[in-house]
């Protein structure tokens, strides 16, 4: 079924507008009776029917709620070291289907990407558009936070999670000698294209952080944190 953010509900009736009332008019071409679920980001699901589709409005009745199926059991921040382009964009997009729950967007001394305050900001905006639209494609109960750029010192003196990974193409432990199929909390720590400098990983290290490896090969950046989240996804068993 088709899922839908809405800022809130309130009530048996629910009031469309806006760019909400023109997807699903437009894009969607759902007419009235069909079922649609919506949500307000707060992990639960309303399941409601089409009563009404006008020029500028849509309405829903909710017919019913129940609990979020599709969000994970562990909450898992990517820390991502600020790659070039429009790969950052990318990551956004995939690692929101896979079930992240937040992305900060990392600068480290060898990020060859370093937008002013200004430019990050405006590019935060379309950030958080990509992770709502993955959410809803994907059927997400939350909309996973993209967070303001932050320096890496900054990261890891505010990450409060249980586990801290961070991965250099120098080797590691394996994921699965880290992460418990019960973890709650991971941190994910992933260098721009050069990678990270060895000060870097041993400030992460000093924090409570592990180097892990993803096997021999060295995967590129927008690569890297696919790879990891889909396997701290598979050991907490939230692939099932």
């Amino acid at each position: 079924m088709q899922k839908l953010f809405v800022d809130s509900v309130d009530g048996e009736r629910i009031v469309l507008d806006g760019e909400s009332a023109r997807h699903i008019a437009k894009s969607l071409r759902m007419r009235v009776g069909d079922m649609i679920c919506v949500t307000d980001g707060g992990a639960e699901d309303y399941g409601c029917q089409i009563e009404e589709i006008t020029r500028d409005e849509v309405v829903l009745k909710v017919c019913y709620k129940q609990a979020c199926e599709s969000e994970p059991t562990c909450r898992v921040t990517i820390y991502q070291g600020v790659p070039k382009s429009s790969k950052l964009e990318d990551i956004i997009q995939k690692c929101v289907e896979l079930g992240v729950t937040e992305i900060v967007p990392t600068l480290t001394k060898r990020c060859v990407s370093r937008p002013d305050d200004k430019s990050a900001g405006k590019k935060n905006v379309r950030y958080q558009k990509i992770a709502l639209e993955a959410a809803q494609q994907s059927g997400r109960g939350i909309v996973p936070q993209i967070q303001n750029m932050k320096t890496l010192k900054q990261a890891v003196v505010d990450d409060d999670s249980e586990v801290k990974i961070v991965f250099y193409e120098g080797g590691g432990e394996r994921l699965t000698d880290i992460v418990k199929p019960n973890a709650k909390s991971v941190a994910v720590f992933i260098g721009p294209e050069g990678g990270f400098e060895e000060s870097e990983v041993e400030l992460i290290e000093k924090a409570g952080g592990v180097r892990a490896t993803l096997g021999k090969r060295i995967l590129r950046t927008q690569t890297a944190p696919v790879a990891a989240l889909t396997a701290i996804m598979l050991i907490t068993n939230n692939l099932e």
